[in-house]
């Protein structure tokens, strides 16, 4: 079993090309999280505009990218695009894809956490003298990302986990370095270490999102 599955001599042949998969699984992270969340952002401000020539497309828009496999999107983007004479490397399509659908659930979220601020607010701000754009960046924002952080951060959780879709495109994420280093030794070593940075990686962020749950939990009794 050890040597099937954990054995330490491959361990230390493989680690560097899993450390680089490692470190481009990071770099994937904090380029796409923040896409995502920028995205999300957006959406989520359109949604506050109380016309149906903005909120139709945009609920249009959402509940597509919601529903569209990120997988097939990603596949579209990389394999697709050529065929239009637009060839993008597969970073990028990552990139972009999870632009497109991390972003509406970002959105969504996050116009439930302005839904979650009474109205009053943001008139009680006005009356001071701020624009309608600063009353909703001072006061509402930041109620709005308080009252639903974990479900921000259970999202983020999940975007990680989506990088390892990467591999699909040839990105050398995680999880293709790791699928490398097998085709080299012909042993499930890599892969039990990729699965195993993958826990470290983001057990800390599941502990964190497990406080908050609790935390707003008791908030609410």
């Amino acid at each position: 079993m050890i040597e099937t599955f954990f054995n330490p001599e491959i361990i230390a042949a493989i680690w560097p090309i899993v450390l680089a998969g490692l470190l481009n699984t990071v770099l994937l992270s904090l380029i796409v999280v923040p896409l995502g969340l920028l995205n999300g952002l957006i959406l989520a401000l359109l949604a506050t505009v109380h016309h149906r020539w903005v909120r139709w497309p945009l609920m249009a828009w959402v509940d597509f990218f919601r529903a569209f496999p990120p997988l097939v999107l990603l596949v579209l983007l990389f394999a697709g695009l050529p065929f239009a004479g637009l060839e993008l490397g597969g970073f990028a399509c990552v990139a972009i894809a999870f632009f497109l659908n991390t972003g509406a659930y970002y959105g969504e979220i996050l116009r439930a956490g302005i839904d979650s601020v009474p109205a009053g607010q943001v008139e009680a701000g006005r009356s001071t003298g701020l624009s309608r754009l600063q009353a909703m960046t001072y006061i509402v924002l930041p109620q709005a990302v308080r009252n639903v952080l974990p479900d921000l951060m259970s999202n983020t959780l999940e975007v990680v986990k989506l990088t390892s879709l990467g591999s699909v495109v040839a990105v050398p994420e995680l999880l293709f370095q790791a699928r490398q280093a097998q085709s080299l030794t012909y042993n499930a070593t890599p892969i039990v270490l990729a699965a195993i940075i993958y826990f470290l990686l983001l057990w800390p962020l599941v502990r964190l999102l497990s406080r908050l749950e609790n935390r707003a939990l008791a908030g609410r009794r």
